[in-house]
């Protein structure tokens, strides 16, 4: 059964030859689905003529404006109606098409997702969850910079839609939750996080509250759920791709810069390669913006083809796993045993 995405097709740094090459990659692997690209005609109509399949399943709406990448939200959101991001996004709401997807402004991009299509029911603020890859597993975490501080129930909300990702996105049928805080111990953290994980303890299945975790468990995968406001999270998740940098280029230059190092390097190579398509970015590539009645997808900005890919592979899978509905149905199974917990967090 085929499957309608828009894609900003203006978005991003390499766009929009990035989002048709994208568009492409994902279409070779899962053939049944197809496209809106919204973005300027004139510019897309050579790229899609590459290639003749996609060509085929994919019909070019033509937007005048495109949001910059240093656009302010407000100002994104009051004059971009007619850009490609906003555009791609009215598909959503109207039923055009199943999802959306863009590389462009993460700021435009969640004021306009919120504005348009508003949050589902039990949810009050929507949350950006993306993967990491760590030690043991792949790992969610939410919220990345959504929301720069949250209460106590906005992290059960995000826990819950977290525990759906988990389940649609890494095919784990019983995620284990975590709170992200300054230790393990239950006195530790503010009064926000306490509250947070006495509700937790409190929800019914299929909630598995593992406790307080801190910032090394991350990389260990000690859970599949991390949760924490988007200021904590968007913090850890720039010192990630920073240290990841880093390590990438200092190993670089530790093996090109001698002859030992170089034959160093031949002898590694099967196991350096090994190692960098397990950690590759790219291939973790797509934060859904969790708890918004309808499916927008964030790439990131700088990704190539094959990033772009993966983020159209996730939204399709959220769609086909029916992710809202499964969001909706499991925040009405734990409100009940939320709202006892609720008053006593605000008491």
């Amino acid at each position: 059964m085929s499957l309608l995405i828009a894609l900003d097709a203006m978005g991003g740094d390499a766009a929009p030859a990035m989002v048709v090459d994208g568009a492409a990659l994902a279409l070779a692997a899962d053939p049944e689905l197809r496209f809106v690209l919204f973005g300027d005609e004139a510019r897309l109509r050579p790229l899609l003529a590459r290639h003749p399949g996609l060509r085929a399943v994919a019909e070019v709406v033509h937007t005048p404006d495109a949001v910059a990448a240093d656009a302010k939200p407000s100002l994104a959101l009051r004059q971009g109606r007619t850009s490609s991001m906003r555009l791609a996004i009215d598909a959503v709401k109207d039923g055009r098409v199943a999802a959306a997807v863009s590389a462009g402004n993460t700021g435009a991009l969640m004021a306009m997702a919120k504005v348009v299509l508003r949050t589902l029911p039990g949810i009050d603020r929507p949350a950006i969850c993306g993967v990491f890859p760590s030690r043991s597993r792949p790992v969610v975490i939410l919220d990345l910079g959504a929301n720069v501080a949250c209460d106590a129930p906005t992290l059960v909300q995000f826990a819950v839609m977290g525990t759906v990702f988990a389940r649609a996105i890494l095919g784990i049928e019983q995620p284990t939750i975590g709170l992200l805080n300054v230790g393990t111990e239950e006195l530790k953290g503010d009064d926000v996080v306490r509250a947070a994980a006495a509700m937790l303890k409190a929800s019914p299945p299929p909630i598995r509250f593992g406790g307080f975790i801190e910032g090394t468990d991350l990389v260990e995968g000690s859970v599949d759920v991390v949760v924490t406001d988007g200021f904590t999270g968007n913090v850890a998740l720039k010192i990630a791709e920073g240290v990841a940098r880093m390590f990438r280029d200092s190993l670089k230059e530790a093996f090109t810069s001698s002859l030992r190092g170089r034959l160093g390097y031949l002898v590694a190579k099967p196991a350096l390669v090994a190692l960098r398509e397990r950690f590759d970015p790219r291939r973790h590539n797509g934060a859904m913006f969790l708890g918004l009645n309808g499916v927008v997808v964030k790439s990131h900005g700088g990704t190539d083809a094959l990033g772009f890919s993966h983020a159209i592979k996730v939204a399709a899978d959220l769609v086909r796993q029916g992710t809202n509905a499964r969001i909706t149905e499991e925040m009405r199974a734990v409100r009940h045993a939320l709202e006892p917990a609720s008053r006593a967090a605000v008491s």
